[in-house]
């Protein structure tokens, strides 16, 4: 077990603003690419891609932009004493491989206790986004969205499961299809206390059984 402490999940970002190139230099860099591969960027069907790669990168890559932590800044204190779990299943997400730049594709399973407080639900949806939409591992992508929520709603235990496919596994390399990997974090209660654990894992239920 690592017991180092884990470093705050919010203070990993992109470059800083005045080392990011230009519009105009990205641009380039996608007809480079595309003669590297073989093509010819001033064809009639790729006279518009390096626009369109671009603008996608924008989206796919937009969590670089968020502050998880300011995403769980909002929380709610009428909760009539509720401490049971709360859980959101089923968030699906698309990210990409920090070693190939290839998809991943899958869904996440967020789920924490409460110690007096609450956040609205579309925030654990955020949260996942905001750390999806960069290049990642799925190892890190877990760890980080567990200990994002522990540290700001310091509830008394946080759980993820991620299940996800890896495009840099399925459409190259070993090509191996329908391969669906899982990891998971388990922080607090989850962690600690067994049966709070298996309540969890019963809630999320199997892949093979949904």
């Amino acid at each position: 077990m690592n017991t180092n402490p884990s470093p705050s999940p919010s203070t990993e970002t992109g470059p800083d603003s005045s080392d990011k190139p230009t519009r105009d230099e990205a641009l380039q860099a996608v007809k480079t690419l595309l003669r590297w591969a073989g093509d010819d960027p001033d064809r009639e069907g790729l006279l518009a891609t390096p626009d369109r790669v671009v603008r996608s990168y924008d989206e796919f890559f937009g969590g670089y932009d968020v502050d998880p932590d300011e995403v769980l800044q909002r929380t709610f204190e009428e909760v009539e004493g509720y401490d049971e779990i709360v859980l959101l299943r089923d968030i699906d997400f698309v990210s990409h491989c920090e070693h190939h730049m290839a998809p991943i594709i899958g869904r996440a399973h967020v789920a924490y206790m409460p110690d007096n407080r609450v956040v609205g639900i579309s925030k654990l949806a955020r949260i996942v986004e905001a750390y999806a939409r960069r290049l990642q591992i799925q190892e890190k992508m877990t760890a980080q969205i567990a200990n994002s929520i522990n540290e700001v709603l310091k509830p008394k235990g946080v759980a993820v499961v991620i299940e996800a496919a890896h495009q840099c596994m399925t459409t190259r390399g070993v090509n191996k299809t329908g391969v669906t990997m899982v990891t998971s974090r388990m922080l607090g209660l989850f962690r600690s206390n067994a049966s709070t654990r298996r309540e969890f894992l019963a809630l999320v239920g199997s892949p093979q059984t949904r």
